[in-house]
């Protein structure tokens, strides 16, 4: 065979492995990107799974919302009940707190959200609600605030109770809450050990359940799943420079393909796609040129931040353009509406963002308008 069309083979067998949809040994998944919200790849989101550990995101979510606002501190210690001690000495995963011990609610947070400790977990949710029942309550609020329609939370751990539900789209939802409203608690979501001191016995250090944090890959959460009737699951997070991507999986059969396929997933996501900031609305600036007015340029923002996510190999059929009746006329008031941003592929057209003024525009006197316009007129130059 002659050795170019070889060449040219490999080249078109490599780009068919790269654009090919990965295909992951599980029951449901979902990958996100983080900025666009543009879903990169799904199977089955919205079969219902029992989120077991991964509950624990919403558990955390809910002190640090107290947190945030005030209501609660870390240095704040409640007391262990017999409800909450019982779960370290049944076989599950614990901080292995004891009876009427005092526990600052930043161990618990680190017993939660490292060591995976349902003890911690009810410890936490009766301290802050009075019991676990209230406390899933609280979860419900939340997750009806945060749009996770397909959820319900009847506790704090997620340990055995088949009305306990969600799906995987919900939980990428709520990890993208976590994530972008409480970027300071969000660190202990990487953290590797966690060391409790113990009463009655030697220090208990634990590491994080989350295997992708020890590949050093960029990933810094979220949190892993198990539970006999589910198997195992996995929602992570991996960041690349500014890049962020939301991978759940649920129904992996066994502990090394949840670490594996997950990171597979991830990996193809940033392969195969770029996320591109067309604006965000404390920083992008566009200058739109203006006639009559006190100055040559007026500047022109977005209300909202928008990000556009598109395969590699679409890049070169997208297009931002700005477009608006030029030259902007004085005056002109802040917040006015004066230009819109349109971004497309190929012909069609994707999103159209409108720009306000981010300045006033004031019109010059009399005599200097009179100038300028006769200035035009004669040299055709505003």
């Amino acid at each position: 065979m002659n050795k170019f069309f070889k060449v040219l083979i490999i080249y078109i067998s490599l780009i068919a492995c790269t654009y090919a949809n990965p295909s992951i040994n599980a029951r449901t998944g979902i990958l996100v990107d983080f900025h666009s919200d543009k879903i990169l790849y799904e199977f089955d989101p919205d079969a219902k799974i029992y989120p077991a550990s991964m509950t624990k995101i919403m558990t955390s979510i809910v002190a640090f919302d107290l947190l945030k606002n005030n209501k609660l501190s870390l240095d704040d210690m409640f007391v262990v009940s017999e409800n909450a001690w019982r779960l370290s000495q049944s076989g599950y995963s614990s901080m292995f707190i004891m009876v009427n011990d005092q526990v600052s609610v930043e161990d618990l947070l680190k017993g939660i959200i490292i060591a995976s400790g349902n003890d911690s977990c009810v410890a936490l949710a009766e301290g802050i609600a009075g019991s676990e029942e209230n406390f899933a309550e609280m979860m419900n609020e939340k997750a009806s605030e945060i749009g996770m329609t397909s959820t319900n939370f009847t506790n704090s751990s997620g340990i055995n109770d088949p009305d306990n539900i969600s799906t995987v789209k919900d939980i990428a939802l709520m990890s993208k809450y976590l994530i972008n409203n409480y970027p300071k608690y969000y660190e202990l979501f990487k953290e590797k050990t966690f060391t409790w001191d113990r009463t009655g016995g030697d220090p208990i250090k634990q590491g994080n359940r989350n295997p992708l944090l020890y590949k050093n890959v960029g990933v810094d959460g979220v949190k892993t799943g198990y539970l006999a009737v589910e198997k195992y699951s996995l929602a992570s997070s991996m960041i690349k420079k500014d890049r962020r991507l939301i991978a759940v999986v649920s129904g992996f059969p066994t502990k090394n393909l949840r670490s594996s396929e997950s990171l597979k997933l991830l990996n193809w996501g940033f392969r195969n796609t770029n996320t591109f900031e067309v604006s965000n609305k404390e920083k992008s600036t566009f200058e739109l040129d203006t006639w009559l007015a006190n100055k040559d340029k007026i500047k022109a923002v977005s209300e909202e931040d928008y990000y556009i996510t598109i395969n590699k190999k679409n890049v070169r059929n997208l297009k931002v353009s700005l477009k608006y009746s030029g030259p902007i006329v004085a005056p002109v008031d802040k917040g006015e509406k004066i230009a819109e941003l349109v971004v497309s592929d190929k012909s069609e057209i994707i999103k159209t963002l409108p720009l306000y003024a981010a300045e006033d525009l004031k019109k010059v006197n009399f005599f200097k308008s009179l100038i300028t316009s006769i200035n035009y007129l004669i040299w055709g130059d505003v």
